[in-house]
Order: C-alpha cells, then sequence, then structure tokens
C-alpha cells in the first residue's frame, strides 16, 4: 500500500511537501531551509551530491538566482511513516523562463524524512528527471 501510517504523520508529511513547493515559488530561502534535517542530503544527478543543511542551503540559494520567475508543483505518490522515519515518493513539474523561453521539467523525487522534536524534515532527496517528450511527439 502506498501510503501507511497514521492520517496525522501522513499530513504532516504532505504539509512538509507543500512547504517546500510553495518556498521555492516564492523564492523563500528561510522558509525552504525550515524543511531539511541538520545532516541531511540533496542528490541532484548532473550537479552532484550535497551533504549537510548549511551546505544544501547556500547551494539551493546560488542555484535560485538563474530562476526569478518559477513554477514548482509537488504531490506525492507514497508516503510510508515507520515510527520516526518515514518514505516519501513525489513527482515534479518545474516551469520557468530562461533566455525568453518557457522551460518544464518533470521529475520523481525518492525521499527520507525524520521527525524531529515533533516536526517532520526531509534527511535525503534523491531527484530523478523524467523523460521529456518533444512537442511533436505529445502532439501525435
Amino acid at each position: 500500500m502506498p501510503f501507511e501510517g497514521s492520517f496525522e504523520d501522513r499530513l504532516a508529511l504532505r504539509d512538509l511537501l507543500d512547504t517546500y513547493a510553495d518556498a521555492v515559488n516564492r523564492a523563500d530561502s528561510e522558509a525552504w531551509a525550515a524543511t531539511w534535517d541538520e545532516g541531511s542530503l540533496w542528490s541532484l544527478p548532473g550537479f552532484g551530491i550535497f551533504e549537510g543543511k548549511a551546505t544544501i542551503v547556500d547551494t539551493w540559494r546560488a542555484a535560485m538566482r538563474a530562476f526569478p520567475d518559477i513554477v514548482f508543483r509537488a504531490w506525492p505518490g507514497l508516503i510510508e511513516v515507520r515510527e520516526e522515519k518515514a518514505a516519501m515518493r513525489s513527482y515534479t513539474e518545474e516551469i520557468f523562463l530562461r533566455d525568453g523561453a518557457l522551460h518544464r521539467t518533470l521529475g520523481i523525487y525518492d525521499d527520507v524524512c525524520r521527525r524531529v522534536d515533533g516536526r517532520w524534515l526531509f534527511a535525503e532527496r534523491r531527484f530523478r528527471p523524467l523523460p521529456q517528450l518533444s512537442r511533436t511527439e505529445v502532439q501525435a
């Protein structure tokens, strides 16, 4: 079953994901940083693996300078709570302007979350981009 655990924990994990997405859309680095555990890991293929909250947040702040106008959406496909840890899989869509053109990226995050002082936080986020279809392929 893709959704396991108490309703309260699953709702709190969904709130964590929604808070993360909202912070991206508002480019709010403080709110975005508040979703991460201190000893966290962020894996982005083609860019690297970033360890520790401070490094992750610094990397994100620098990267977001290239995306002043971005729409980031995320929705869960799996939430499995196991006591103080949880696995979450989420699907993402990013729409942004770059060099005057509209771009769209789809992906999947495989996450490990930890409950810290009663709050759920991201301990690991591992991103995988999904294959992109061209406009011709979509219209066929």
